[in-house]
């Protein structure tokens, strides 16, 4: 079974963007961390060299793609796809390929990094980023057979959800606009593995599931467009807004802090195990149903219209 990671405590999980920002490399102490000999001498690896598409350029020269389908942007660019992006997904928190480009355009250069370095100091990590799985229909077991699978292991769990909300495992996008192949592949494992959170916490989609699990995310990977997503609360109805700040936001943090990182997760290696089981290795407590909430919000609604 393959192991999953401790994470690291809360507050050093927060300072590595700023670790980041102020050594501009990965940290050279660590298991596993690769050196070199400096005229004899034995020292810490230089860091990798940034992809072609990570220096600057002008539309004028753009570089070569990192990766089949990949579109280098200049500053400028990613600026306004930021901007542009956030403005759409605001209107219409559905338009699922505008949050995509929100978190294309806001994961780098700081973000990914320091999710890259979280999988690279841990063993299931690295083997993700050789390996590169990826999560669809073909590389996942077929729905019936994940049907078959034990009542509470994760694998029954996440084909539920699927049938619930009627979602396939092929619906997310291809990463575009993150520069460097490997930081590129960061995001999209990430993207793919956000359905089995959904399946882990029991959250639908909902505005209110997916906000929970996108602070939930925020608090864990750290990455910008899940905390930008919070705006969407104001969208929320008086008693959605009051459910989702009084119960759903504190768990999200509280949890997402706590919890190891999922990037680090194998999802493929984990569907035969007990769902309660691996949210206790994972530090993460099942939140409160939100589809049963939502069911007795409405009976108290329609009681209180009969009684009037």
């Amino acid at each position: 079974m393959a192991a999953l990671v401790r994470c690291p405590p809360p507050l050093q999980r927060l300072l590595a963007p700023a670790a980041a920002l102020s050594t501009g490399s990965r940290a050279s102490s660590g298991p596993d961390v690769p050196t070199r000999k400096h005229g004899g001498r034995v020292g810490p690896a230089r860091p990798p060299r940034p992809p072609r598409s990570a220096r600057p350029f002008s539309v004028l020269n753009r570089p070569r793609p990192d990766y089949p389908g990949h579109v280098p942007l200049t500053a400028l660019e990613r600026s306004v796809l930021a901007v542009g992006s956030a403005a759409v997904a605001m209107v219409d928190p559905y338009r699922h390929d505008m949050v995509a480009a929100l978190g294309e355009a806001t994961a780098t250069p700081y973000f990914v990094a320091r999710l890259r370095d979280a999988m690279l100091a841990h063993p299931t990590g690295r083997r993700i980023l050789r390996e590169r799985p990826r999560i669809s229909s073909a590389s996942l077991p077929s729905l019936p057979a994940l049907r078959a699978m034990p009542a509470n292991s994760l694998g029954a769990a996440y084909v539920a959800w699927l049938d619930r909300e009627r979602v396939t495992p092929d619906t997310r996008a291809a990463v575009r606009h993150v520069d460097g192949a490997e930081a590129a592949y960061v995001v999209q494992r990430l993207r793919e593995g956000h359905d089995f959170l959904h399946a882990l916490t029991g959250l639908p989609v909902v505005t209110e599931g997916e906000l929970a699990l996108k602070a939930f995310e925020w608090a864990n990977t750290l990455l910008p467009v899940a905390g930008l997503s919070l705006a969407a609360a104001a969208r929320l109805t008086r008693a959605e807004r009051g459910r989702f700040l009084g119960t759903y936001l504190p768990w999200a943090l509280h949890n997402g802090l706590r919890a190891e990182e999922v990037v680090n997760v194998y999802w493929e290696e984990q569907l035969g195990r007990d769902v309660d089981e691996l949210r206790a290795e994972l530090g993460v407590e099942k939140p409160v149903d939100l589809r049963e909430a939502r069911r007795a919000e409405r009976a108290r609604r329609r009681g209180k219209a009969g009684g009037g």
